[in-house]
């Protein structure tokens, strides 16, 4: 199947914004979903729409067997030992803070270290601050080099044995680059440290296998990979996993109820207080069979090859300022264009049907790194094309002519 044949899948795109075809060039933020997953939530929602684990009744039953299996397909999908080490969350933001707040208070003490970088999205920052102020560690930011990446060497010197966790992005949402998250492991754990990768921009783009990489915790959202909103996944070793206490506590997660005292569930119920997101976990469940059956091997070289296309129609565009280094970027490009405020050039390219993302991108720190309050990003998927590239430069010419009226 061709990636023009892979469009037809996806609904939405079938459609003219202010007159003109829709060219949707913000999947970083949150990508578009394929007619499978979509008829899979109304076909839940139609036929099965029942509570899970609690019932003994038919509709109770296949919703609970259409849960687990989605959580086996996400096992299966990272690579993890057993589908004990998959939690369904909201999201990214929830399985960090869940790391946060359950493993991170509980073996940091004041003088300890948590490590990580200046590039982090807000969601694998400020859960770090609070820790901090909470136990009292020391928060360490890994220095970065002009172009907004950092050096194994220089993190190599910040992580000591007074090191608890490090945590750090896997595919960066503003550069759109790689870190070397599995030498980054090997040098947490000389020093007896944990690490946790924030792979929300990583699980669309790459196969991703979290033995391989050795990380302790890993984290990604549905919405970024054709699933539905709402639905998340925390990755974690189940040693790891089995020392933490919940965080969220009612319904569903215990094992034994007395009037000053309770005991919790097995892995991994024990997390998943209260009515689980059950459409979302299975509209998962349905995303990964699409992003397999496509093949992720695939989908990188695409996303990569779109994007190697649109940097260099890029440098061809006058007074344009690109972020972070050029090659290997993984489906995203941040710039800025003249003296155009990015808010403002999003808002003309929407009147040309072109969708993009404006502002600091959860990452307040990165932009001030490079001395910018704002800049504009254009991320890229596998139902985009070198059509749409054509047209979204064509939408930033007309916007420089537009500006210079």
């Amino acid at each position: 199947m061709g990636f023009t044949d892979i469009r037809k899948l996806f609904p939405i795109l079938d459609q003219k914004v202010n007159g003109h075809p829709l060219v949707y060039l913000d999947s970083a933020a949150s990508a578009q979903k394929p007619i499978q997953v979509i008829k899979t939530l109304k076909h839940y929602y139609e036929r099965d729409n029942a509570n899970v684990h609690r019932g003994v009744h038919t509709l109770s039953s296949r919703a609970t067997d259409a849960y687990e299996a989605a959580r086996i397909k996400v096992s299966n999908f990272i690579h993890a030992k057993s589908e004990q080490e998959i939690i369904f969350t909201r999201g990214t933001t929830s399985s960090i803070n869940l790391v946060a707040s359950s493993y991170a208070r509980k073996v940091c003490q004041e003088g300890d270290e948590i490590v990580i970088s200046a590039m982090e999205h807000h969601s694998n920052l400020l859960p770090w601050q609070q820790v901090a102020k909470t136990t009292g560690a020391v928060l360490k930011y890994i220095p970065l080099q002009a172009d907004g990446t950092f050096s194994i060497k220089d993190f190599e010197q910040k992580v000591t044995n007074r090191t608890k966790i490090v945590s750090v992005s896997h595919i960066s949402n503003v550069l759109g680059i790689a870190n070397p998250v599995k030498q980054m492991a090997a040098i947490a754990h000389k020093h007896g440290a944990a690490i946790m990768v924030d792979g929300a921009q990583s699980v669309p783009h790459i196969k991703v296998d979290v033995q391989e990489l050795d990380c302790d915790f890993y984290a990604f959202s549905g919405h970024k990979m054709c699933g539905p909103t709402g639905i998340g996944v925390l990755y974690g070793k189940k040693e790891l996993l089995e020392q933490m206490e919940p965080i969220e506590f009612g319904g569903e997660m215990i094992d034994h109820v007395d009037l000053h005292e309770a005991s919790w569930k097995e892995l991994p119920w024990k997390f998943e207080g209260g009515t689980p997101i059950i459409a979302g976990a299975i509209g998962l469940g349905v995303a990964i069979d699409f992003l397999e059956q496509i093949g992720l091997d695939v989908i990188e070289e695409h996303d990569k090859q779109l994007t190697r296309y649109v940097v260099e129609r890029m440098k061809q565009i006058e007074h344009l300022t690109m972020y972070g280094p050029e090659k290997d970027r993984f489906g995203l490009v941040t710039f800025n264009l003249d003296k155009i405020h990015p808010h403002d050039l999003a808002t003309v390219l929407d009147t040309l049907g072109v969708a993009i993302r404006a502002g600091h991108h959860c990452c307040q720190l990165l932009m001030k790194h490079f001395g910018a309050s704002a800049t504009a990003r254009a991320s890229f998927y596998l139902y985009n094309t070198e059509e749409d590239v054509n047209q979204f430069i064509s939408a930033l010419q007309k916007t420089k002519e537009y500006f210079k009226e």
